[in-house]
């Protein structure tokens, strides 16, 4: 065993530094209107229900063999599922609007089984398809049924709640991981064509995606309605210029820009802190992504390639899809931004899959 990758290590510590600083800063106008001028209220509730937890299963999971997790990886996907299902249990699963997406555990806390099925469905698919494709060497055709049958699952449920964003990066996940382990070509291409297809018909479906996507062609269009999100966001980017206009000096941050301290928080880093910064974080993204795929080609075994494949895939995928939509260079999905936004699940599950990757680096 050798020493972990402290340079990712590091990097990790920073991503969570950034994102509680530019949490203080943009949550704090819309806390001190709703919680009784407590302006560090989402701040506070981020690290007792995300960062100590998340650090608590980033040093369990570091310590933990990998490898164990093999031996439990159909417990831990069949409990994700079992979570996925109890959303829509009455008096258990929390209905904000329209959508169902959080447990609550007996009014004291809640959490969003969605952000854990991400990480259950990598650990599951990762050990699944090693059996099948090094250990048993099963058929393409055989595999790719029962794969789709798993992603079905999932990403139906969570489509069902419902939150198309999220069963977009469940759908990718699952989508790489199939590709890495050596899928067929002409599988991969047909279900990423069919894939395509799918998410067009679900656009056309239902109107307010209809709305987005059309806001995303010319947010012009309804300025004051579907394209008012991506409208604020823009203003903000632009608005900070290279240096931005300064640490907590954000003006779309008053009411202005909707969801500032989860999905559009972003904006507000391009905004106080320019394009120098905005661009050093994906710079940032760009070193995780290059030190997350070195993990995985070092990796011991091929479930250690596909975990740490996956895992990374999971956080940078998401994280300029987040990135791009806030650029209007793909339509709003209403996903977090990991490390950076608020939501305690979130949090915690991407520091449990950074201890994964860490440990992994370990046995290089």
């Amino acid at each position: 065993m050798s020493k972990p990758d402290y340079a990712l290590i590091g990097l990790i510590v920073v991503f969570v530094i950034f994102g509680l600083l530019m949490l203080t800063s943009a949550s704090a106008p819309f806390a001190i209107n709703k919680f009784d001028n407590d302006s560090y209220h989402y701040v506070k509730k981020q690290i007792t229900h995300g960062l100590l937890p998340g650090i608590f299963l980033f040093l369990i999971f570091f310590r933990l063999d990998y490898r164990r997790l093999k031996k439990y990886s159909n417990w831990i996907f069949a409990g994700a599922v079992l979570l996925l299902i109890l959303v829509f249990v009455p008096g258990v699963g929390i209905k904000l609007g329209s959508a169902r997406s959080w447990i609550s555990v007996g009014g004291l806390f809640s959490f969003q089984p969605s952000e854990i099925a991400k990480l259950a469905l990598i650990i599951f698919l990762s050990a699944w398809l090693e059996y099948r494709t090094v250990i048993k060497h099963m058929p393409a055709r055989e595999t790719l049924i029962r794969f789709l049958i798993i992603l079905g699952i999932v990403s139906g449920l969570v489509l069902l709640e419902p939150d198309m964003g999220t069963m977009a990066i469940i759908v990718f996940i699952g989508l790489l991981l199939y590709f890495v382990s050596g899928a067929p070509v002409r599988y991969f291409l047909g279900i990423g064509v069919a894939t395509g297809i799918a998410f067009f018909g679900l656009i056309k479906m239902a109107p307010y995606r209809m709305a987005r996507f059309t806001a995303f062609l010319d947010p012009s269009i309804d300025p004051q309605g579907a394209g008012y999100h991506i409208g604020q966001a823009l203003l903000a980017i632009g608005s900070g210029g290279f240096f931005g206009v300064g640490f907590g000096h954000s003006r779309q941050k008053f009411q202005y820009l909707p969801e500032v301290s989860a999905d559009s928080i972003f904006a507000i880093v391009g905004e106080e802190l320019g394009f120098l910064f905005s661009a050093l974080f994906v710079i940032g993204l760009i070193i995780f992504f290059v030190r997350g795929l070195k993990i995985a080609s070092y990796a011991p075994d091929f479930f250690g390639k596909l975990l740490a494949t996956g895992i990374t895939g999971w956080i940078v995928i998401q994280s300029f899809i987040n990135i791009a939509a806030m650029l209007s260079l793909m339509p709003l999905t209403g996903i977090p931004l990991p490390f950076i936004s608020y939501g305690g699940t979130a949090l915690m599950t991407t520091l449990a899959g950074c201890g994964i990757l860490v440990n992994i680096s370990r046995w290089k």
